[in-house]
């Protein structure tokens, strides 16, 4: 029993310094990558991009996420400061929130790899399409969406008692709790993952054809082999930088979103079965940990940017040089 006391101590104790040291990090990272992000996607020679549109979307949506479930969860769960376990029209604005901007950057993505499969198709009136006002109009009507499609947070959501007897905001047990595991399954974990790996790669295909048809042209025209080659090669660094990109960003958003699909799908299966209560405090600390790396992908977009994109390092170094 002393052994089995410790072990439930331990893992409480691990849980809150997670959150108390590991939160204020993820903040402060993720505030200085929004922000950074913002400034680049502004600048005059980005702004008027839809892709730049749809970016921006993202990164506010990131820094929104930052600011309400991130820092509920740090203060919650690393300062023990939890209004959600007491007002029930907190509790549920805090998992409202969550889901809704859980969902809308992952989408504000797919629409910007949208717009580049636009832009780059061979077809002129299908690249006439990419314009900032169907960006505009595509981030309203996905951002309206997603806030209407979510409102069951605002009624199903309520205030548990735990198995050590404190009380919770969860989700209602049952059915409820059944759909919102296998949604953050199939949409989280499976659907967002697809899509940018199809959108991803119907882009890269456009931008490879574009680049055998200037190849084309270039053997037909003498005068023109200076220009074009120049051409082809900025196409091909940004079909190379766009794959990179891609194959980043999914990667990303799998490995720090499957566990929490995973492991709410689990305890649905378990949930009628008698289990040892060391192995229900071993599942929350589990469960905290794995909404605690869900949280990641929001804070980090900056930073991976600077890793995979010559463009991107070129305007933040003309940013912090104060060009």
């Amino acid at each position: 029993m002393s052994a089995t006391y410790c072990y439930i101590l331990f893992l409480t104790s691990a849980n809150t310094n997670i959150y108390k040291i590991g939160g204020p990090i993820l903040i402060v990272i993720g505030t200085l990558s929004c922000f950074m992000s913002l400034r680049v996607f502004t600048r005059r020679t980005l702004r008027q991009s839809p892709c730049s549109i749809s970016l921006i979307a993202s990164t506010l949506a990131n820094f929104l996420m930052i600011y309400t479930s991130i820092l509920i969860s740090t203060l919650g769960t690393g300062y023990n400061i939890e209004p959600s376990a007491y007002d029930i029209i907190f509790c549920r604005f805090r998992y409202y929130i969550t889901f809704v901007c859980d969902v809308l950057s992952p989408s504000y993505l797919i629409l910007a790899v949208i717009d580049r499969i636009l832009i780059t198709s061979r077809n002129a009136s299908t690249r006439q399409r990419s314009t900032s006002r169907l960006a505009y109009i595509c981030v309203v009507v996905i951002t309206l969406f997603w806030l209407i499609f979510h409102i069951h947070a605002l009624i199903f959501t309520v205030i548990i008692k735990s198995a050590s007897g404190v009380d919770v905001c969860y989700f209602q047990p049952g059915v409820y709790l059944t759909l919102v595991s296998y949604y953050s399954l199939i949409i989280k974990a499976i659907l967002i993952p697809i899509l940018m790996i199809i959108f991803g790669l119907w882009t890269v295909k456009n931008v490879r054809s574009l680049i055998h048809a200037t190849a084309l042209v270039t053997r037909t025209s003498a005068n023109g082999v200076g220009v074009t080659v120049g051409g082809v090669r900025s196409s091909r660094s940004k079909d190379r930088q766009l794959i990179k990109i891609i194959l980043l960003d999914t990667s990303i958003y799998i490995l720090f979103n499957t566990m929490i699909s995973v492991l709410l799908v689990y305890q649905q299966v378990m949930q009628n079965r008698v289990q040892p209560y060391v192995q229900l405090y071993l599942q929350g600390f589990v469960l905290s940990v794995s909404v605690f790396s869900a949280y990641i992908p929001f804070c980090i977009g900056c930073y991976s940017n600077l890793f995979v994109s010559k463009t991107f390092r070129t305007e933040v170094r003309n940013i912090l040089m104060c060009r």
